[in-house]
């Protein structure tokens, strides 16, 4: 299992073996730094391994950046996946690089990225210096640096347009930052990218297609239901494997089109606004769970699994998002069997590569979740789905609206929505208190204050606010043991839900497990209806 360790406690002996064997599970963990050279890569990179008083071993690029490194030009470590220490950690530096990531200092500087964690400039500076080796603004730097390098290779927008579209204030300040983290200009950078694929490159049109590495393995199977089920007519399309949507991103809105392919995910962009390019790649990856490790989680849950009950095999099936019935339940991204996947160990086979669905927007993922109350999946839908025409922003594409904002369903909410009073007025007052600034949905948020913040609003109880905060935090151990599917989930597989301990911190991924099985091998119905316990307004019964 991958430890994450700060810039103080990364372990010179443990990092070095990684980089001998080239293991491609610790890329995006650490970056070496090679003296001799003046040159950072990633663990795997194939380049001969340097001598072990040559390398320095850094948490992050920029932090060799600021040590004057160059980036390697042949394994390219920012193109690697994103660490996943910033979903396992809460603290300050784990928050505040979930809004470097989403562009908070482009839009705001320094300033506004204070403000959101609630710390002073100074005390932000000290503390993500101490812990990553580098400063905010060193950490933005970096962070258009890569986005600069991935449309320089694999756009042919015009160099200008980069510059604006990777948040840098000038061309110069373009041409100069490329050159110290690549040690080529931009252009040198195309060319040589064309040298070794070939001048591939597709018109772009205003459209930008992009691949976003995982880390293997990846349950497909999981994800793709989880697109197609939740997807709302009018706000989100699940066909033939590719799921599309449009979403309000900071500079206007955007629409993207995904589909799971071995080793990453195909990603179709198109852009309103290019400045909005590394936000939107940013939450795509949070949404779909891309910097998970799932090897160590895959480990531990198995490490928990043990001394229980054998279970071999799971007999049931996922139902197939076209309407038939997919593979076995581990299926892997390319569609066999995992070969590497979780196997029974004195207890419970789960299927490898299990991911938790993150949010592509706080504000929806609250109201959307609280219209789910109480009712199925397919109902929570069809009532989303007549907010969302009623109320949405037209737009024109395959998709023709945008969610309503929290200011529409502040206003025009409670003439819309049905169902119940209680739930209704609760939504909208949900949705003012957004409009309002009352209630600040980001990923920068620490768990305890979101989920205070949540708990303090009508008709919000823990199974809304455990289920929020797991999905726009990517909070790895967040368990819904009130759950109807998650118990019948426990109860199938035999795991104790008033004693989970054992798979801290990762009792978020022991969530979608029970789901995914619970799911995978429903009860008859008069069974369902005999088992479901009395209604409250904080519990679902599916998810």
């Amino acid at each position: 299992m991958v430890v994450c360790v700060s810039a103080n406690d990364l372990d010179f002996e443990r990092c070095y073996r990684a980089v001998a064997t080239r293991d491609a599970r610790f890329d995006g963990h650490f970056v070496t730094a090679v003296r001799t050279t003046g040159i950072y890569c990633r663990p795997s990179c194939p380049a001969i391994t340097p001598k072990r008083a040559n390398v320095t071993f850094l948490p992050t690029a920029a932090a060799a950046q600021q040590g004057g490194f160059r980036a390697c030009r042949r394994c390219l470590p920012d193109a690697a996946p994103g660490s996943p220490l910033w979903n396992t950690r809460a603290d300050l530096a784990s928050r505040a690089m979930r809004l470097i990531g989403d562009g908070v200092i482009e839009r705001g500087g320094v300033p506004a990225l204070a403000n959101a964690l609630g710390y002073s400039q100074r005390q932000l500076t000290r503390v993500l210096t101490g812990e990553l080796g580098a400063g905010p603004l060193a950490l933005a730097r970096a962070h258009r640096a890569h986005t600069a390098r991935l449309l320089i290779q694999t756009t042919r927008l015009p160099m200008s347009d980069i510059a604006f579209a990777a948040g840098f204030a000038s061309i110069r300040q373009f041409n100069d930052t490329v050159r110290e983290v690549f040690a080529v200009s931009p252009t040198a950078l195309r060319e040589e990218s064309r040298r070794r694929n070939g001048d591939t490159l597709p018109a772009t049109n205003g459209l930008l297609t992009l691949r976003l590495p995982y880390r293997e393995p990846l349950d497909r199977t999981w994800l793709e239901w989880f697109l197609a089920a939740h997807a709302v007519p009018g706000l989100e399309l699940y066909e033939n494997g590719i799921y599309t949507r449009s979403l309000r991103t900071p500079h206007g809105h955007t629409t993207i089109r995904l589909s799971i392919q071995p080793g990453h995910v195909r990603a179709a962009l198109s852009l309103q606004d290019m400045r909005d390019l590394a936000p939107t790649v940013a939450r795509i990856r949070h949404f779909l769970d891309l910097d998970a490790d799932p090897v160590g989680i895959d480990e531990a849950l198995t490490a928990g699994m043990a001394g229980m009950p054998l279970r071999v095999g799971l007999p049931g099936e996922m139902p197939d998002p076209d309407g038939q019935r997919s593979g076995g339940v581990g299926q892997t991204s390319d569609g066999s069997e995992p070969s590497n996947g979780i196997q029974p160990f004195d207890g419970i086979a789960l299927p490898a590569g299990i991911r938790v669905p993150g949010c592509l927007d706080g504000p929806e993922l609250l109201l959307r979740t609280m219209i789910g109350q109480q009712i199925s999946v397919a109902a929570a839908n069809t009532h989303t789905a007549r907010l969302v025409q009623q109320l949405g922003e037209p737009i024109d594409g395959p998709i023709p609206h945008l969610f309503p904002t929290a200011e529409a369903i502040a206003e025009h909410g409670s003439e819309v929505l049905t169902g119940p009073g209680r739930r209704i007025d609760a939504i909208v007052g949900a949705a003012k208190a957004l409009a309002a600034g009352d209630l600040v949905l980001h990923s920068g948020r620490t768990a305890t204050e979101l989920r205070r913040d949540l708990l303090a609003l009508d008709g919000v109880g823990p199974w809304t606010a455990d289920y929020v905060t797991m999905r726009l935090l990517a909070d790895p151990d967040v368990l819904l043991p009130s759950d109807l599917v998650v118990r019948r989930g426990a109860r199938l597989l035999g795991v104790d839900l008033t004693a989970t301990a054992r798979w801290a911190p990762w009792r978020s991924y022991l969530t979608m497990h029970l789901w995914k099985h619970a799911l995978a091998n429903p009860e008859p119905r008069a069974a369902i209806k005999n088992d479901s316990p009395a209604t409250t307004p904080t519990r679902r019964k599916t998810p």
